[in-house]
């Protein structure tokens, strides 16, 4: 950009800005995202310096962090389900009425309850079914 003024002396002057780096609009995806924001928590890890070395602004990475804090900027993935083979699987028993069950879930919109007992192979194939049912 160039850019030519008159100051107030009438002498006028020419000043010469250059810019480098990226000159547009990036989309950083959720794990690049998360990749620098883990970064920026290490020990000894300042923001300025990432986000320098990552040329983009700090107030950015602040930004991200916050989301990540708050949930908001990526979708969290399912930990996969693997039953144990060493230990036997606990015998199914009937939850007594009006009991609550161990664990409740919301998912995609759905409330799932797991009672006690539940079979593994059961539980992961309703998840995997609400985990495609929700993409």
């Amino acid at each position: 950009m160039v850019d030519a003024n008159d100051d107030a002396k009438g002498g006028g002057y020419r000043r010469v800005e250059i810019l480098t780096g990226p000159g547009r609009r990036r989309k950083w995806s959720d794990e690049d995202k998360a990749r620098i924001v883990a970064e920026t928590l290490e020990p000894g890890a300042v923001v300025a310096e990432v986000a320098r070395r990552r040329q983009i602004c700090p107030q950015q990475v602040f930004t991200w962090r916050r989301e990540m804090h708050t949930g908001s900027a990526a979708r969290l993935n399912f930990v996969p389900i693997v039953p144990s083979t060493s230990m036997p699987a606990p015998e199914p028993t009937a939850a007594p009425v009006g009991s609550s069950p161990s664990v409740e879930m919301e998912l995609a919109g759905a409330v799932l309850r797991v009672a006690p007992g539940t079979d593994g192979a059961l539980l992961t194939t309703v998840l995997r079914a609400i985990r495609a049912s929700a993409a």
